[in-house]
């Protein structure tokens, strides 16, 4: 199937880079008790849901173990409460700069404002469709057009203060560090810019100013690194809507840009699924997280077993355990990964919920 002349939209991303990555296990029997499931009478596999128990099992755990911002978004987005009510939760990472800090991104505890926790908060709020009227939004986008780089058209996505505070061995700032992220999240922090300004207002142009120096870099390059390409996703859902101006703007057009996208994750995604589990690569659902992503038809089959996965690996809590560590336990990483339980609850049912994977209430 062409890639070419398909639009990618109403996609979701996590643009981070791991290493240092535990190996996962994967059950070979999935637990019956929380998941409904099992084999026809032709012996196929049937497609396995979470029960209502499990259900109100996470949600307890959200409730008593996940951060206040979790538990808001859980409510918001997955038992119908206000996504109004999240905004203060947000709010509460934010500097006076307009920037994030504070570890809203866990495994790194810097409390002054930098790009990529600057990052991780706009998602939050691009998942909610918060209003670019909102304090909240105006203040990051003040923030973004203050600490933005025109020469590389890229946002610093380590800060030297980084060192100073606990933080994960990716986090490590050093000398040259930024070639190892290049548009990771630039590309997304761009998609911002231009998703929450007027047309031809400062910030918009400087929006522009990074969409023009980082295609380039995606149409030239035949591998990109996951989280890379999942900004590039993410600005994308930004750019349908300015389809024509990107034209105008750039030697590129949506369909030529967007294709690409396409080509990169496809070769990306661990497509081999005995060894899911054994290493860290990013899984299908890591790049296809709605039906409405192209991708998802073309590989419906790795969806589905990608989906079984998640329910396959859910712990006793009814959370899922993390598949990284940094290198050493310390208490910090033993807060992080906690806090990191309830982003990824939060996340993966959402996933389950678009992909029909949860009950009707």
């Amino acid at each position: 199937m062409s890639l070419k002349g398909k639009f990618i939209y109403d996609g979701q991303a996590i643009g981070k880079s791991k290493a240092f990555c535990a190996v996962r296990k994967r059950p070979s029997l999935h637990r019956k008790i929380f998941i409904n499931g099992g084999k026809n009478f032709l012996g196929e596999r049937m497609r396995m849901n979470l029960t209502k128990d499990r259900i109100a099992q996470t949600s307890n755990w959200m409730k008593r173990n996940a951060r206040p911002l979790e538990r808001a978004r859980w409510h918001a987005l997955l038992e119908g409460g206000l996504k109004s009510d999240v905004i203060p939760y947000i709010r509460a990472f934010q500097n006076d700069d307009g920037g994030f800090g504070h570890g809203i991104e866990p495994d790194f505890w810097l409390p002054a404002s930098s790009p990529m926790a600057t990052w991780a908060a706009g998602q939050y709020l691009y998942e909610l469709d918060v209003a670019s009227k909102e304090p909240v939004v105006l203040d990051m986008i003040t923030y973004l057009m203050e600490t933005y780089e025109p020469d590389t058209g890229m946002w610093p996505t380590v800060l030297p203060e980084t060192n100073d505070y606990p933080h994960a061995p990716w986090w490590h700032w050093k000398e040259g560090v930024q070639e190892n992220w290049m548009f990771n999240p630039a590309a997304e922090l761009a998609g911002f810019l231009i998703h929450w300004s007027y047309e031809n207002s400062e910030a918009a142009e400087i929006g522009w100013s990074s969409v023009e120096m980082a295609l380039p870099r995606l149409m030239d390059i035949d591998m990109m690194d996951f989280h890379e390409v999942n900004c590039y996703q993410q600005l994308m859902n930004v750019l349908f809507h300015y389809r024509e101006t990107l034209k105008e703007r750039t030697s590129y057009s949506y369909e030529d840009v967007n294709a690409k996208v396409f080509l990169l994750a496809e070769r990306c995604i661990d497509k081999d699924v005995s060894q899911w589990g054994k290493s860290y690569k990013p899984l299908p659902l890591d790049l296809i997280t709605s039906p409405k992503h192209l991708l998802a038809e073309k590989y419906a089959r790795l969806v589905s077993e990608n989906l079984d996965f998640y329910l396959e690996t859910m712990n006793e809590e009814g959370v899922w355990d993390i598949s990284w560590d940094w290198g050493e336990p310390t208490e910090a990483f033993h807060i992080s990964k906690r806090q990191w339980q309830g982003i990824l609850a939060v996340d993966r049912y959402q996933k389950l919920k678009r992909f029909e994977r949860l009950p009707e209430k």
